[in-house]
C-alpha cells in the first residue's frame, strides 16, 4: 500500500449515514472513486480526496520511489507485485506460505532468513532450474523428485548422469520436504531428519531454443559451443548440481513475496498470518491450531511479564529488589550446575558424533573405490540395462550384407575395387577424367563385348597410362623378373600351357612405344590395350605385382580353335574338365575383354598404387591443402560476420520494442494529464470561464507535437523492421555459405586423406565415399548426386582386434549377441547396407553413451541430408534400369543395341584434354 510521510495511507470508510442509506434508500446517488473503491456523500469530499491523491507526495512501498501521486505509487506497487509473482516459482509458493503461517518473529528479516535457509536446497516437481553439466549451466525442468528411501547414507552424484528410467511417473503423491515447512524445528535438526542432499531429482534439459543466450556465440571462450546435444535429455541430479535463477529466488525477492502475502497485528507477540484470499488460493489453513494458539498466548504473557518486570526493576519498592537479588543468586547457582551438566553431556555427544563420523568416512572411502561412470565413456563399458531395453533401445545391430558387395565374399578383390574407384573419382582433376558411380564402374569391369567397346574402360586405362609416363620405371622389368624367377626355380614350368620363354617372346614385340603412343580421346583411345601391356612390362615385376605372369598370359594368348569351329570368329568356352591351355598368341585388344573382372581390378589397382607417387597427384594434394587453409579462414570470417549480424538484429529488436512501449506510455501520460487538469478545483467563476480557452489552445499545440513525434517514431520503427529483414536475409545467405563450405571441405579433405565416418563399439569402421574429390553431393539446380549410394562397414583392424582381446570380459560372446553370428566381421572384412531403412536401424542401434558411437552418430546426423537422398536416388536408378528377363532373349544385334542404353555405356569423359 502506498505510503505518505512513511505512514500507510488508509482508505476512507463509508459514514454511518451511508451504511444506513444502503438499507433504507438504495437508489440514493453518491460519489464513487473507482480506483480506490471509496464512496462519498458530497462532491466536496470527493474532490478533496482526489486532490489529496493527486499531490506528488506518495512513495511506492515496494521500490521506494518517491515523488509520485497516489495512483502512480499504487500502479508501481501492483506492477512490482505482478512481476514478483510471475518470477517467484509457483511450486514454492504454497510451501513457503505454509512455513510462515502463524510464525512469531519480531522482524521480517529474521523470518526471511529462516525460510531461505530451509528452501534454498529443496526443489519441487515442474520447477525450472539450472543444471551444471561439465561446467556449463543448462535450463531444465524437474520431472520427478525421489526422496531418500531410508536414513542410510547416500552418496550424491558428482556430475549429472543420464536417467535410465523409462517408466511413467507414479500417480501416488509423494510427500517431499515436509519437515521444511515447520520452522519450529531447528535447521540442523531438520537436515538430520530430512537431508536435502539425499534427494534425487529427475530433470529434463529444455530444447536449445529455450536455453538462455540461444543464438549468441560464447564470448568468454571465443569459440562456438554445441549446446544442442543435451536438448531433451533426462538426467538424475542432486541439489549440489542445481540452482535457481537469482531473479526467481533470492532473499530480496523472497522478502517481497512474504511481505506481499502476509500480515501481522500490532499487538505484542502477534504471529505472521497469510492473507485470507491468498491462503484460500494456495490451500493454507486460516484456522489457528490449538497448540499454536496456546503457545502464542504463552508468548504474549511472557512478553507482558517481561515488560512488567523491567518496570518493577526500575520503579518498584526496595524490598522487592532485595528479594529478587537473593532469588537471582540462587538461580545463578542452579544455572551453573545445569550448565556443567549440559557441558558434560555435550562432550559425550561430541565423542559419539566423532566416532560416527569416522565410521561414515571409512564407509565412504570404500565406496569411492568404485567410481561412478561418466558419460560418454568407453563404448564397451556401456551395457544396456533392462530399462533401456524396455524403452525400445535396440540390442542387435542390423546385419550388413557381405554377398551384396561388388565381388561377394572375395574380400581382397573388394578392397582393391573400392580403393581403385575412390582413387579415380577423388583425383579426377589431375587425371582429367569425369566422375562416375560405383555401379557404372562395376558394370564396366564386367563388360565382355569387343564391339561395342566400353568408353569408360578405355578412358580409365588411358588416363592411368598417361600419368604413369611421368613415374620413373625400369625398362623391361617384367621380363627380367620372369627370367630371374625361372632361374631360381631351376626349370621352366608352364602356366596355362605357356612357358616363360614363350611369354617373354610374345611380350617383346607388344607395347614398346607405350610412353609415346598418342591414345587420343577423339579416336576412342585406340591402341590402349597394347600400351597397357607395355606399361606393365616396364613398371611391374613379380614382387610388386604377384599375378603378373598369369594376367599377361591371359592377355597375350588364347585357346586353340578346333577345326570344326573354324567358321566361328569367337572362341567358345571349354566345357572339358581338362585344365585351360592358352597356346595361340593373339592381340591384346581382343583378349582384354575376355579377362575376368577380378583380373581387371588387379590391373587397375596396381596402376593406381603407382600413380599415387606421380608429380601431378602430389601437386594436386598440395593445392588441396592450401584451399583447405583458405576455407578454414573463410569459415571463421563467415561466423564472425554472422555473429555481428545477430547482434545488430538484437539491437534493432530492442529499439523496436522500446519504441512500441514508449508510444503506449506517451498515450497514458496524455490521458493522465487531461484527467489531472479536469480535477483542478477553480478558485472563482471568472477563472473557470477563462481556463478552458487558455487550455484548449495549449492542448491543441501539444497534441500536434505529439502526433508529429508519433509519426516520426512510426517511420523509425518501419525502417528498423526493414533493416531487420535485410539482416535476417544476410544471415540466411551466410548459413547457406557455411553449408557449402562444409561440402567443399569434405571434397578437399578427401583428396588429402580418406577417413571413415567413425567406428562402432567393436571398432568396425563405417565408410561413406560420396562427395569427395572431384565428385559432388549437389548437382546443377540443386539435384541430388551420389557416387556409391550406400554405407560400407569394414571389420576392425588387427590392432583393434588386439585391443578387444585384452578386454577382461568375453567380447566375442557379446558380439554374437549384439551383432549376430552372420554379422560379425573379421579383420578388414567388408559388408554393405544398400537399404535406407537398414541404415536408419543401424543409427538407432548406436549408443550415444559411448565415445566412438556418439561421434559416429553425430557425423551421421551432420550428413544425413545427403546420405538419405543419395541412397533413394540410387534405388530409383536401379529400378529404372532393371530389365525384364524375357527382354534379354534377343539376337546378338539386339543385345548390342540394348547394352548401349546401359548407364555405364552412356558415360562420357567431359574432362578429357584434346589431343591426349
Amino acid at each position: 500500500m502506498p505510503t505518505c510521510r512513511r505512514k500507510r495511507v488508509l482508505l476512507t470508510e463509508p459514514s454511518p449515514a451511508l451504511l444506513d442509506a444502503l438499507k433504507n434508500d438504495p437508489s440514493r446517488e453518491v460519489f464513487y472513486l473507482a480506483d480506490t473503491g471509496e464512496i462519498f456523500e458530497t462532491y466536496e469530499a470527493y474532490a478533496a480526496r482526489m486532490s489529496f491523491y493527486r499531490v506528488k507526495q506518495f512513495q511506492c512501498e515496494v521500490t521506494g520511489k518517491s515523488g509520485l501521486d497516489y495512483f502512480q505509487a499504487l500502479e508501481s506497487e501492483r506492477h512490482e507485485a505482478r512481476t514478483m509473482h510471475s518470477r517467484f516459482p509457483d511450486q514454492l509458493k504454497a510451501a513457503v506460505l505454509k512455513a510462515v503461517q502463524w510464525q512469531v518473529m519480531g522482524r521480517l528479516d529474521h523470518l526471511v532468513e529462516a525460510v531461505y535457509d530451509r528452501f534454498k536446497d529443496r526443489y519441487y516437481p515442474d520447477e525450472k532450474v539450472y543444471v551444471d553439466i561439465q561446467g556449463e549451466k543448462y535450463l531444465a525442468r524437474i520431472i520427478q523428485v525421489f526422496p531418500p528411501k531410508s536414513n542410510a547414507p547416500m552418496k550424491p552424484n558428482p556430475v549429472p548422469v543420464a536417467s535410465t528410467s523409462s517408466s511413467p511417473l507414479s500417480d501416488e503423491p509423494t510427500v517431499i520436504h515436509k519437515v521444511a515447512e515447520d520452522l519450529k524445528i531447528p535447521v540442523k535438526d531438520s537436515i538430520a531428519m530430512d537431508d536435502p542432499a539425499k534427494y534425487i531429482y529427475k530433470a529434463q534439459i529444455l530444447e536449445e531454443e529455450r536455453q538462455p543466450g540461444y543464438g549468441k556465440a560464447d564470448k568468454s571462450k571465443g569459440k562456438e559451443t554445441n549446446r544442442g546435444q543435451w536438448g531433451g535429455q533426462l538426467l538424475d541430479v542432486d541439489c549440489s548440481k542445481m540452482s535457481r535463477d537469482r531473479l526467481a529466488f533470492s532473499k530480496s525477492i523472497l522478502r517481497r513475496f512474504i511481505r506481499d502475502c502476509v500480515d501481522r497485528d500490532a499487538a505484542v507477540a502477534s504471529p505472521w498470518t497469510v492473507k485470507p484470499a491468498i491462503a484460500a488460493r494456495y490451500g493454507v489453513s486460516s484456522v489457528m491450531p490449538e497448540e499454536i494458539r496456546k503457545s502464542v498466548e504463552t508468548l504474549k504473557k511472557g512478553e507482558s511479564d517481561k515488560r512488567k518486570k523491567v518496570w518493577e526493576e526500575k520503579e518498584g519498592p526496595a524490598s522487592k529488589r532485595q528479594k529478587r537479588a537473593a532469588a537471582a543468586a540462587e538461580n545463578e547457582k542452579l544455572m551453573a550446575a545445569i550448565a556443567e551438566q549440559r557441558e558434560r553431556e555435550a562432550r559425550e555427544k561430541a565423542e559419539q558424533q566423532q566416532r560416527a563420523k569416522e565410521e561414515s568416512e571409512r564407509l565412504a572411502a570404500e565406496k569411492k573405490k568404485k567410481k561412478p561412470i561418466r558419460y560418454p565413456t568407453e563404448d564397451l563399458d556401456v551395457v544396456l540395462g533392462e530399462k533401456e531395453k524396455r524403452a525400445g533401445m535396440k540390442v542387435k545391430r542390423p546385419v550388413p550384407s557381405k554377398l551384396a558387395m561388388p565381388f561377394g565374399e572375395d574380400q581382397e578383390t573388394n578392397s582393391a575395387f573400392l580403393m581403385s574407384w575412390n582413387f579415380l573419382v577423388v583425383y579426377g582433376h589431375p587425371l582429367h577424367i569425369s566422375p562416375f558411380t560405383m555401379d557404372e564402374f562395376e558394370a564396366a569391369l564386367r563388360h565382355s563385348l569387343v564391339d561395342p567397346p566400353c568408353q569408360l574402360l578405355a578412358e580409365i586405362h588411358a588416363t592411368l597410362i598417361y600419368i604413369l609416363r611421368t613415374v620413373p620405371f625400369d625398362r623391361h622389368s617384367a621380363i627380367v623378373s620372369l627370367v630371374d624367377r625361372k632361374q631360381e626355380q631351376g626349370g621352366d614350368n608352364e602356366v596355362f600351357g605357356v612357358t616363360v620363354d614363350q611369354l617373354t617372346t610374345a611380350m617383346a614385340d607388344v607395347g614398346n612405344n607405350w610412353e609415346r603412343a598418342p591414345l587420343r580421346h577423339s579416336d576412342g583411345r585406340e591402341g590402349w590395350e597394347e600400351s597397357l601391356v607395355g606399361c606393365l612390362k616396364d613398371h611391374a615385376n613379380l614382387e610388386n605385382f604377384p599375378r603378373l605372369r598369369e594376367i599377361l598370359t591371359r592377355i597375350l594368348f588364347t585357346t586353340d580353335q578346333p577345326s570344326e569351329a573354324s567358321g566361328s570368329t569367337a572362341p567358345s568356352p571349354s566345357t572339358s574338365p581338362v585344365p585351360l591351355r592358352l597356346t595361340t598368341p593373339a592381340s591384346p585388344s581382343e583378349l582384354y575383354y575376355k579377362l575376368s573382372a577380378k583380373d581387371r581390378v588387379d590391373i587397375i589397382a596396381f596402376m593406381c598404387n603407382l600413380a599415387v607417387s606421380s608429380k601431378a597427384i602430389h601437386a594436386h594434394m598440395e593445392t588441396c591443402e592450401e584451399q583447405l587453409t583458405a576455407l578454414r579462414k573463410e569459415k571463421i570470417e563467415v561466423n564472425r560476420t554472422k555473429k555481428a549480424y545477430a547482434e545488430e538484429i538484437n539491437t534493432l529488436m530492442g529499439e523496436i520494442n522500446g519504441d512500441s512501449k514508449a508510444n503506449g506510455k506517451s498515450g497514458e501520460d496524455v490521458a493522465m494529464r487531461d484527467s489531472s487538469d479536469l480535477s483542478d478545483v477553480p478558485g472563482s467563476d471568472a477563472d473557470a470561464d477563462a481556463a478552458p480557452k487558455a487550455t484548449s489552445g495549449s492542448t491543441r499545440r501539444s497534441a500536434a507535437k505529439e502526433r508529429e513525434a508519433a509519426r516520426a517514431k512510426a517511420l523509425s520503427a518501419r525502417q528498423a523492421q526493414a533493416e531487420r529483414r535485410r539482416l535476417e536475409e544476410e544471415v540466411n545467405k551466410l548459413e547457406r555459405r557455411l553449408e557449402g563450405i562444409e561440402r567443399e571441405f569434405r571434397k578437399l579433405l578427401g583428396s588429402v586423406r580418406v577417413k571413415p565416418l567413425g567406428r562402432d563399439r567393436f571398432y568396425n569402421r563405417v565408410w561413406w565415399f560420396d562427395g569427395m574429390g572431384a565428385a559432388s553431393l549437389v548437382g546443377g539446380g540443386g539435384t541430388v548426386q551420389y557416387g556409391t549410394g550406400r554405407i560400407f562397414v569394414q571389420g576392425p583392424s588387427e590392432f583393434d582386434v588386439d585391443v578387444l582381446r585384452r578386454r577382461p570380459e568375453d567380447v566375442d560372446a557379446r558380439r554374437r549377441v549384439e551383432e549376430g553370428e552372420e554379422g560379425m566381421l573379421d579383420v578388414g572384412e567388408w559388408a554393405v547396407y544398400n537399404d535406407l531403412e537398414e541404415v536408419k536401424e543401424f543409427v538407432d542401434w548406436l549408443n550415444p553413451k559411448g565415445v566412438r558411437e556418439l561421434a559416429l552418430k553425430n557425423t551421421f546426423v551432420k550428413w544425413w541430408n545427403h546420405i538419405a537422398p543419395g541412397m533413394r536416388r540410387r534405388a530409383a536408378d536401379l529400378n529404372a534400369n532393371a530389365k525384364i528377363p524375357e527382354a534379354r532373349r534377343s539376337t546378338r544385334k539386339h543385345a548390342g543395341a540394348d547394352i548401349l542404353r546401359e548407364p555405364y555405356m552412356q558415360w562420357t569423359n567431359r574432362k578429357a584434354i584434346n589431343g591426349s
